[in-house]
Protein backbone atom coordinates (compact mmCIF):
# COMPACT_ATOMS: atom_id res chain seq x y z
CA UNK A 1 0.00 0.00 0.00
CA UNK A 2 1.37 3.75 -0.76
CA UNK A 3 0.62 6.71 0.98
CA UNK A 4 -1.19 7.86 -2.05
CA UNK A 5 -3.73 5.15 -2.10
CA UNK A 6 -3.78 4.46 1.97
CA UNK A 7 -4.77 8.56 2.83
CA UNK A 8 -7.89 8.87 0.56
CA UNK A 9 -9.61 5.26 1.66
CA UNK A 10 -8.76 6.06 5.28
CA UNK A 11 -10.17 9.54 4.42
CA UNK A 12 -13.25 8.06 3.27
CA UNK A 13 -13.98 5.77 5.96
CA UNK A 14 -14.05 9.04 8.37
CA UNK A 15 -16.30 10.75 6.11
CA UNK A 16 -18.50 7.93 6.96
CA UNK A 17 -18.00 7.76 10.17
CA UNK A 18 -19.04 11.39 10.74
CA UNK A 19 -22.10 10.59 8.82
CA UNK A 20 -23.29 8.46 12.45
CA UNK A 21 -21.26 9.90 15.47
CA UNK A 22 -21.90 13.85 15.81
CA UNK A 23 -18.31 15.81 15.79
CA UNK A 24 -17.38 19.08 17.13
CA UNK A 25 -16.23 22.20 14.91
CA UNK A 26 -13.35 21.06 12.46
CA UNK A 27 -9.86 20.88 14.68
CA UNK A 28 -12.11 22.88 17.59
CA UNK A 29 -10.82 21.39 21.10
CA UNK A 30 -13.39 20.02 23.15
CA UNK A 31 -13.07 18.47 26.69
CA UNK A 32 -16.45 16.79 26.21
CA UNK A 33 -15.78 15.43 22.89
CA UNK A 34 -13.55 12.11 22.70
CA UNK A 35 -10.88 12.64 20.22
CA UNK A 36 -9.97 10.32 16.91
CA UNK A 37 -6.76 9.21 16.63
CA UNK A 38 -4.94 7.66 13.38
CA UNK A 39 -2.15 5.42 14.10
CA UNK A 40 0.27 4.80 11.46
CA UNK A 41 2.46 1.76 10.97
CA UNK A 42 5.44 2.17 8.50
CA UNK A 43 7.72 -1.05 7.56
CA UNK A 44 10.90 -0.34 6.82
CA UNK A 45 13.96 -2.74 4.73
CA UNK A 46 16.94 0.35 5.61
CA UNK A 47 18.14 2.39 8.52
CA UNK A 48 18.07 5.23 5.57
CA UNK A 49 14.33 4.63 5.35
CA UNK A 50 14.15 4.91 8.85
CA UNK A 51 16.10 8.55 8.97
CA UNK A 52 14.16 9.42 5.62
CA UNK A 53 10.92 9.14 7.19
CA UNK A 54 11.64 10.67 11.00
CA UNK A 55 13.38 13.59 8.73
CA UNK A 56 10.04 13.80 6.65
CA UNK A 57 7.75 13.95 9.92
CA UNK A 58 10.24 16.42 11.76
CA UNK A 59 10.95 19.04 9.07
CA UNK A 60 7.43 18.88 6.72
CA UNK A 61 4.33 16.45 8.28
CA UNK A 62 4.51 17.51 12.17
CA UNK A 63 4.55 21.62 11.17
CA UNK A 64 1.98 21.39 8.91
CA UNK A 65 -0.11 18.73 10.99
CA UNK A 66 0.06 21.34 13.90
CA UNK A 67 -0.53 24.15 11.99
CA UNK A 68 -4.02 22.13 11.17
CA UNK A 69 -4.86 21.71 14.85
CA UNK A 70 -3.14 17.99 15.30
CA UNK A 71 -0.75 17.87 18.34
CA UNK A 72 0.56 16.71 19.85
CA UNK A 73 2.07 13.92 17.61
CA UNK A 74 4.43 11.04 18.67
CA UNK A 75 6.60 9.20 16.30
CA UNK A 76 8.28 6.23 18.03
CA UNK A 77 10.31 3.08 16.65
CA UNK A 78 11.16 -0.58 17.70
CA UNK A 79 13.80 -0.97 21.10
CA UNK A 80 15.11 -2.91 19.07
CA UNK A 81 18.27 -1.38 16.58
CA UNK A 82 17.67 -3.53 13.11
CA UNK A 83 17.40 -2.12 9.61
CA UNK A 84 14.09 -3.27 9.45
CA UNK A 85 12.10 -1.47 12.47
CA UNK A 86 8.88 -0.04 12.61
CA UNK A 87 8.24 3.06 12.26
CA UNK A 88 4.97 4.32 14.79
CA UNK A 89 3.05 7.36 14.19
CA UNK A 90 0.21 8.69 16.69
CA UNK A 91 -2.18 11.61 15.30
CA UNK A 92 -4.71 13.12 17.43
CA UNK A 93 -7.67 15.06 15.79
CA UNK A 94 -10.55 16.94 17.82
CA UNK A 95 -13.27 14.80 15.39
CA UNK A 96 -13.26 12.49 12.65
CA UNK A 97 -14.30 15.09 10.34
CA UNK A 98 -10.75 17.08 11.08
CA UNK A 99 -9.48 13.67 9.92
CA UNK A 100 -10.85 13.33 7.30
CA UNK A 101 -10.40 17.18 5.95
CA UNK A 102 -6.63 16.92 6.50
CA UNK A 103 -5.62 15.21 3.29
CA UNK A 104 -7.47 18.11 1.42
CA UNK A 105 -5.83 20.52 3.66
CA UNK A 106 -1.72 18.98 3.24
CA UNK A 107 -2.86 19.31 -0.85
CA UNK A 108 -3.39 23.28 -0.48
CA UNK A 109 -0.64 23.75 1.88
CA UNK A 110 2.54 25.13 0.24
CA UNK A 111 5.13 25.36 2.60
CA UNK A 112 4.43 21.45 3.47
CA UNK A 113 4.06 20.96 -0.11
CA UNK A 114 8.08 21.70 -0.40
CA UNK A 115 9.21 20.67 2.49
CA UNK A 116 7.75 16.99 2.02
CA UNK A 117 8.53 17.01 -1.48
CA UNK A 118 11.44 14.42 -1.69
CA UNK A 119 9.54 12.04 0.85
CA UNK A 120 6.43 12.62 -1.77
CA UNK A 121 8.22 11.80 -5.07
CA UNK A 122 10.65 9.49 -3.95
CA UNK A 123 11.19 6.91 -6.71
CA UNK A 124 9.75 3.12 -6.68
CA UNK A 125 13.36 2.42 -6.84
CA UNK A 126 14.47 4.30 -3.88
CA UNK A 127 11.20 4.56 -1.72
CA UNK A 128 10.84 5.76 1.70
CA UNK A 129 9.25 2.71 3.50
CA UNK A 130 7.94 -0.68 2.16
CA UNK A 131 4.51 -0.56 3.51
CA UNK A 132 2.08 1.70 5.13
CA UNK A 133 -0.91 0.43 7.17
CA UNK A 134 -3.11 3.26 9.19
CA UNK A 135 -6.08 2.64 11.62
CA UNK A 136 -8.40 5.22 13.03
CA UNK A 137 -9.42 5.05 17.01
CA UNK A 138 -11.96 6.76 18.98
CA UNK A 139 -10.63 7.94 22.55
CA UNK A 140 -12.56 6.18 25.44
CA UNK A 141 -15.80 7.97 27.43
CA UNK A 142 -13.23 7.32 30.37
CA UNK A 143 -10.39 9.14 29.02
CA UNK A 144 -11.68 11.00 25.91
CA UNK A 145 -8.58 12.96 25.63
CA UNK A 146 -4.69 12.28 25.57
CA UNK A 147 -2.61 13.12 28.34
CA UNK A 148 1.02 14.02 27.47
CA UNK A 149 3.61 12.61 29.58
CA UNK A 150 5.14 14.08 32.63
CA UNK A 151 8.42 16.04 31.62
CA UNK A 152 10.10 14.35 35.18
CA UNK A 153 11.03 11.89 35.23
CA UNK A 154 10.85 12.03 31.40
CA UNK A 155 9.99 8.70 30.08
CA UNK A 156 12.02 6.66 27.36
CA UNK A 157 10.23 3.46 27.44
CA UNK A 158 6.60 3.24 25.71
CA UNK A 159 4.51 0.33 25.71
CA UNK A 160 1.31 -0.31 22.67
CA UNK A 161 -0.87 -2.47 23.33
CA UNK A 162 -3.81 -4.30 21.60
CA UNK A 163 -6.35 -6.08 22.89
CA UNK A 164 -8.49 -8.27 20.25
CA UNK A 165 -11.87 -9.45 21.16
CA UNK A 166 -13.75 -12.72 19.50
CA UNK A 167 -17.07 -10.19 18.95
CA UNK A 168 -18.16 -6.72 18.90
CA UNK A 169 -20.31 -7.10 21.96
CA UNK A 170 -17.23 -8.43 23.66
CA UNK A 171 -15.04 -5.60 22.63
CA UNK A 172 -17.38 -3.54 24.28
CA UNK A 173 -17.43 -5.11 27.27
CA UNK A 174 -13.26 -5.13 27.49
CA UNK A 175 -13.71 -1.36 26.87
CA UNK A 176 -16.60 -1.06 30.27
CA UNK A 177 -14.05 -2.77 32.16
CA UNK A 178 -11.40 -0.22 31.64
CA UNK A 179 -13.83 2.34 32.61
CA UNK A 180 -15.01 0.62 35.38
CA UNK A 181 -11.41 0.61 37.00
CA UNK A 182 -8.84 -0.53 35.17
CA UNK A 183 -7.97 3.15 33.84
CA UNK A 184 -7.86 4.47 37.39
CA UNK A 185 -5.44 1.91 37.94
CA UNK A 186 -2.67 2.36 35.52
CA UNK A 187 -3.17 5.88 36.52
CA UNK A 188 -2.39 5.49 40.01
CA UNK A 189 0.48 2.31 39.82
CA UNK A 190 2.30 4.90 37.57
CA UNK A 191 1.72 3.12 33.95
CA UNK A 192 1.10 6.56 33.09
CA UNK A 193 -1.19 6.38 30.00
CA UNK A 194 -1.23 8.21 27.19
CA UNK A 195 -4.25 7.40 25.25
CA UNK A 196 -7.00 4.66 24.56
CA UNK A 197 -9.01 3.98 21.75
CA UNK A 198 -11.32 2.05 19.76
CA UNK A 199 -10.82 0.79 16.49
CA UNK A 200 -13.27 2.04 14.16
CA UNK A 201 -11.48 1.09 11.06
CA UNK A 202 -8.35 -0.51 10.26
CA UNK A 203 -6.89 -4.12 11.16
CA UNK A 204 -7.41 -6.09 13.54
CA UNK A 205 -11.19 -5.41 14.49
CA UNK A 206 -12.62 -5.58 16.87
CA UNK A 207 -10.14 -4.41 19.11
CA UNK A 208 -8.78 -1.73 21.12
CA UNK A 209 -5.54 0.01 21.19
CA UNK A 210 -3.49 1.99 24.04
CA UNK A 211 -0.55 3.71 25.18
CA UNK A 212 2.08 3.69 28.66
CA UNK A 213 5.08 5.46 29.85
CA UNK A 214 7.55 4.94 32.24
CA UNK A 215 11.11 6.34 33.05
CA UNK A 216 12.76 2.78 31.91
CA UNK A 217 11.87 -1.03 31.30
CA UNK A 218 12.52 -1.73 35.17
CA UNK A 219 10.29 1.23 36.45
CA UNK A 220 7.20 -0.13 33.85
CA UNK A 221 7.67 -3.69 34.82
CA UNK A 222 7.07 -2.58 38.73
CA UNK A 223 4.37 -0.86 37.61
CA UNK A 224 2.53 -3.62 36.06
CA UNK A 225 3.60 -5.91 38.95
CA UNK A 226 1.61 -2.86 40.99
CA UNK A 227 -1.27 -3.14 38.51
CA UNK A 228 -1.64 -6.92 38.76
CA UNK A 229 -1.45 -6.99 42.44
CA UNK A 230 -3.69 -4.32 42.73
CA UNK A 231 -7.01 -5.36 44.41
CA UNK A 232 -9.35 -3.75 41.85
CA UNK A 233 -7.52 -5.58 39.13
CA UNK A 234 -8.27 -8.32 41.34
CA UNK A 235 -12.06 -7.92 41.57
CA UNK A 236 -12.45 -6.83 37.90
CA UNK A 237 -10.62 -10.14 36.39
CA UNK A 238 -12.97 -12.18 38.82
CA UNK A 239 -16.06 -10.42 37.76
CA UNK A 240 -18.07 -13.36 35.77
CA UNK A 241 -19.57 -10.34 33.16
CA UNK A 242 -15.81 -9.87 32.07
CA UNK A 243 -15.40 -13.28 31.16
CA UNK A 244 -13.91 -14.57 27.98
CA UNK A 245 -13.88 -10.84 26.48
CA UNK A 246 -10.33 -10.51 24.79
CA UNK A 247 -8.93 -13.51 22.20
CA UNK A 248 -5.32 -12.15 21.77
CA UNK A 249 -2.67 -9.50 22.81
CA UNK A 250 -0.09 -7.74 20.85
CA UNK A 251 2.66 -6.00 22.83
CA UNK A 252 5.14 -3.71 21.64
CA UNK A 253 7.92 -2.11 23.77
CA UNK A 254 9.12 1.38 21.48
CA UNK A 255 11.08 4.54 22.02
CA UNK A 256 10.65 8.10 20.73
CA UNK A 257 12.50 9.07 17.57
CA UNK A 258 14.41 12.23 17.31
CA UNK A 259 10.71 13.64 15.55
CA UNK A 260 7.97 12.94 18.48
CA UNK A 261 6.30 15.19 20.28
CA UNK A 262 5.14 13.06 22.77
Amino acid sequence: MTIRTALPTVALLALFFTQIVPAPRLFAANADKPQYYELRVYTTKSEDQQQRLTAYWQSAAIPAYNRLGSRPIGVFTENKETATNQIFVFIPYDSAEAFAALPAKLGADAAYQQAAAEYWNAPKTNAAYESLRSSLLVAFDGMKQLVVPPPEPRPNVFELRTYISPSEGKGWNKIQMFESGEITLMKEVGLAPIFYGRTVAGAPMPSLVYLTCAEDLAAHKKHWQSFGNGPVWKKLSADPQYRDNMNGLQSLMLKRTAASQL
